[in-house]
């Protein structure tokens, strides 16, 4: 039961092969098994279980709220939840437990959602491992399979097995490793400039970033407003568009979002890709891309061409200023929004009361680890008087440049964007901490970080089919227009079925 989509386990609940409190208590037990993962920050057992046992009397009486009633999910927890702790795996914010749930958390939860806890995350979202927060890093389900399991043997002998598992990516990782696992059946993440889709690559899942404005970020503890969208984490296509469905739309809260009104996003059952236009870009063939990623790419470009799409090279020409335009932006709006965190509200407060200024001082170093003051240094180095104008107005104007790379493109006839998500598969943990947090989510962000600067295109990564090694199973990242919502339809076809 656990294995199946969305649609599938809300027929089973709607024809009573199972009941919501059974379902619950499926995934309370898997949590519990699989809690070397470090996936969850905090498990909503009672929560949990009271939502379900009140979907349970919803279904009894044939007043059913959809296909997500019942259905056991999982939030990344920089997500406002009502009554349940909100950290950002910081010290800042242990203990801090929110007076409300963001926009996106109620909207499930008023579909009958089952909320299983909250998700581990690199500190304030800061990083594509999760292996930065103050709780710990998570572990890649894949890393425990047997095939992976028995290739490390072969490759190194006497190597401690319980020290190099695979990273999950990040900074969802939590949120990518409980779907993985079976924890859940749809989880929240976050993506500023890839840290929904990294982590989906990683751990064999699909990955959506909506485009901007589409879901409300009100409740979202923000890291980069004006580049933060919530993400979407399933097993499938469907599931993906069903969760979005439920999201989606206009938030009085959020000025941001979308102003008209917003239809079910539905998949075709039958997809033709014959009058499908398909995008390469050029600047994607990076030197640093990995032979096993560069294949798969070439055969998802081949399956579509076999099915009868146009497959053609493009060029996004700013592409290569595009890393470094984002480090300036992101660290920008770090600075700005982690000036809250100063120990008089809410939060971490430090016992030092010689002067306001030093209770200051010492509450951000106590509560924040090193890569989040480094950012907010860099941050503020490029807020300078002195420096506004040559770093941080400029990237804006760079921003803009990259924006409309995407913009000429889908103007000139193709439909959808087809590029790796990272530049290699997933890594064991003690070869990616070899390299500092600044390295890796430079290297790692290099395809997902230009189209959060772009805003209004669209995001997802699809598992590679017939995987089978953990390695092997990356995905390729499809950016489009959200006009074109049948194109989710013909991936599904193409590639995942």
């Amino acid at each position: 039961m656990l294995g199946r989509t969305l649609r599938e386990v809300s027929t089973a609940l709607k024809q009573g092969h199972i009941t919501p409190t059974e379902l619950c208590q499926k995934c309370l037990f898997l949590i519990k098994k699989t809690k070397f993962l470090n996936a969850y920050i905090t498990v909503s057992e009672e929560v949990a279980l009271k939502q379900a046992e009140e979907s349970e009397k919803r279904y009894k009486k044939g007043h059913s709220l959809g296909d997500l009633d019942g259905i056991p999910v999982a939030v990344k927890d920089n997500f406002s939840t009502s009554g349940i702790e909100t950290t950002c795996a910081s010290n800042m914010l242990k203990g801090y437990v929110p007076p409300y749930n963001a926009t996106v958390v109620q909207k499930l939860l008023d579909k009958g959602a089952v909320l299983m806890g909250k998700t581990n995350l690199d500190e304030f979202a800061m990083g594509s491992g999760s292996t930065d927060g103050v709780f710990g890093p998570v572990k890649n389900p894949w890393s425990y399979s047997k095939q992976y399991r028995g290739k490390r043997k072969q490759k190194a002998h006497g190597e401690n097995e319980d020290s190099n598992w695979l990273i999950t990516g990040g900074s969802s990782g939590g949120s990518a490793a409980a779907v993985a696992a079976f924890t859940c059946f749809a989880a929240l993440g976050s993506d500023t400039g890839g840290s929904t889709r990294n982590p989906a690559a990683h751990c064999g899942v699909v990955g959506f970033k909506p485009s901007y404005g589409l879901v409300s970020r009100h409740g979202l503890i923000p890291l980069v407003n004006s580049m933060d969208v919530p993400g979407i984490l399933t097993r499938c296509v469907d599931d993906a568009a069903i969760v979005l469905g439920m999201l989606a739309g206009h938030d009085p809260r959020d000025s941001t979002t979308i102003q008209d009104p917003v239809k079910p996003f539905t998949l075709p059952t039958l997809a033709d890709v014959n009058k499908l236009c398909i995008g390469i870009p050029k600047e994607y063939l990076a030197p640093e891309l990995s032979s096993e990623v560069r294949s798969f790419w070439s055969k998802a470009a081949n399956l579509f061409e076999s099915e009868g799409a146009k497959v053609i090279e493009v060029s996004l020409p700013h592409t290569s200023y595009s890393i470094i335009c984002y480090h300036v932006l992101c660290t920008s709006e770090v600075a700005s929004n982690m000036a809250r965190f100063d120990g008089l509200e809410y939060g971490h407060r430090c016992d030092i009361n010689v002067s306001t200024e030093a209770m200051y001082a010492a509450t951000r170093r106590e509560g924040f680890n090193d890569v989040v003051r480094g950012r907010i240094l860099s941050g503020n180095f490029f807020l300078l008087k002195e420096n506004y104008e040559n770093y941080f107005i400029k990237a804006q104007k760079v921003r803009r440049l990259i924006a409309n790379d995407f913009v000429n493109v889908f103007n000139s006839g193709v439909d959808v964007l087809l590029t790796p998500t990272t530049l290699s598969e997933a890594v064991p943990y003690l070869e990616f901490i070899k390299e500092d947090n600044r390295t890796r989510s430079a290297q790692d962000d290099i395809f997902t970080q230009a189209v959060n600067m772009a805003g209004e295109n669209l995001t997802s990564t699809i598992p590679e089919p017939h995987a089978k090694e953990p390695e092997q199973l990356h995905v390729t990242s499809f950016s489009y227009l959200p006009i074109t919502n049948e194109l989710a339809g013909i991936i599904e076809t193409f590639v995942v079925t």
